[in-house]
């Protein structure tokens, strides 16, 4: 595998699905930095442009990730990034909560839990668009 896929900044507060990410992406030769929050996570990105990022839609708020999305979209620096949203929020009951009539710029949604081939194929996918 290539000594360096990309770089992948994975954002998400549950640290367990951040470390399995991470393992599964170094793996297969990705540079693999984290955040907790969306918050922390512009931050971030306005340091250094990762080539994706794989992004939680709930965090700090329902829709946390989903208003990063919007923010990095409306932002010519990083409105180039693609973004892999990840979510379990279909089958909680926050559900309804999550505004699915407004347009999200995502390169791919996925469902948690992810599987590892999925993951490594959605991220090249989002890369080389």
């Amino acid at each position: 595998m290539a000594a360096n896929a990309g770089k992948v900044l994975v954002v998400d507060d549950d640290p367990d699905f951040v470390e399995i990410t991470r393992t599964v992406l170094q793996a297969h030769g990705f540079q693999v930095t984290s955040a907790s929050s969306g918050r922390l996570a512009l931050e971030m990105m306005r340091q250094e442009i990762p080539d994706a990022v794989i992004m939680d839609v709930m965090m700090e708020g329902a829709t946390d990730g989903q208003q990063v999305s919007q923010i990095m979209h409306e932002d010519p620096k990083l409105s180039g990034i693609p973004v892999l949203m990840v979510t379990s929020i279909m089958d909680s009951p926050l559900a309804g909560h999550f505004p699915t009539d407004e347009p999200l710029s995502v390169a791919a949604f996925l469902r948690k839990p992810v599987s590892p081939r999925q993951l490594v194929e959605s991220v090249r996918g989002a890369i080389k668009r």
